[in-house]
C-alpha cells in the first residue's frame, strides 16, 4: 500500500467533507488514517501458510476441539465501517491438530479485509478444514455491525449470526448438536 498517496486521499477526503487538513487537530489525521488501513486490511497481504507455520502437529485424538470467544474486528465491505464480535471455532481432528495461536491468527488474517460476515465465517471454516484435514469444521461468528447501528437503521441492540459447518459438522446433526451446544455456553 503507497501510505503518502492514501494520505494525500484522505486529505482530500477531509477537504471534500467542509474540514481544513491544515487544522491543527487535523495535521497528522491523513498519514494517520493511512496507517490504520494498512492495518486494518493486512488480510490481503497475509499468507495462511506463513501464518500456520508448520505448528500442525500429529495426534491420535480425533476428540472436539473448540475454541471460543476469539474476538473479530472487521470492515464491511458495502460501507468500510467497523463489524466485531466473537468467532467460535470447532473441529474433528483426524491425525492433525493446529496450533491453538494459530486459530486466532487465521481469524485475523480473514477478518483484516473488506468483507461481509457470511463469507468470513466461511473462510474461516474451509481454511481450518483445508490445513488440518479434519473430519469436520464448524466456525460461529456474532457480530454488530456500525454500518447498521451508526447509520441506515440505526438498530444498536442487533447482533448477527453467521455459522458455517463443514464435514462431519455438516453431514451428521449429533455432531452439529454436540458444537452448537459446547459454544452455547458462550453465547
Amino acid at each position: 500500500m503507497n501510505l503518502e498517496r492514501v494520505a494525500g486521499l484522505v486529505r482530500e477526503l477531509l477537504v471534500e467533507m467542509g474540514e481544513d487538513p491544515e487544522r491543527e487537530g487535523l495535521l497528522s489525521t491523513p498519514m494517520r488514517v493511512a496507517k490504520a488501513c494498512e492495518f486494518l486490511t493486512s488480510g490481503y497481504r497475509g499468507d495462511p501458510n506463513a501464518i500456520v507455520n508448520g505448528a500442525v502437529f500429529q495426534s491420535h485424538s480425533n476428540n472436539m476441539i473448540i475454541c471460543r470467544d476469539i474476538e473479530v474486528y472487521s470492515l464491511c465491505e458495502h460501507h468500510m465501517l467497523p463489524f466485531f464480535g466473537r468467532c467460535h471455532v470447532g473441529y474433528i481432528a483426524r491425525d492433525k491438530v493446529l496450533g491453538l495461536s494459530k486459530l486466532a491468527r487465521i481469524v485475523d488474517l480473514y477478518a483484516r479485509r473488506l468483507q461481509i460476515q457470511e463469507r468470513l465465517t466461511e473462510e474461516v471454516a474451509r481454511e481450518i478444514m483445508d490445513t488440518t484435514q479434519a473430519e469436520g469444521v464448524g466456525v460461529v461468528v456474532e457480530c454488530r455491525h456500525l454500518c447498521m447501528m451508526m447509520r441506515g437503521v440505526e438498530k444498536q441492540n442487533s447482533v448477527m449470526t453467521t455459522s458455517s459447518v463443514l464435514g462431519s459438522f455438516h453431514d451428521d446433526a449429533p455432531t452439529r448438536a454436540e458444537f452448537m451446544n459446547l459454544i452455547a455456553k458462550a453465547l
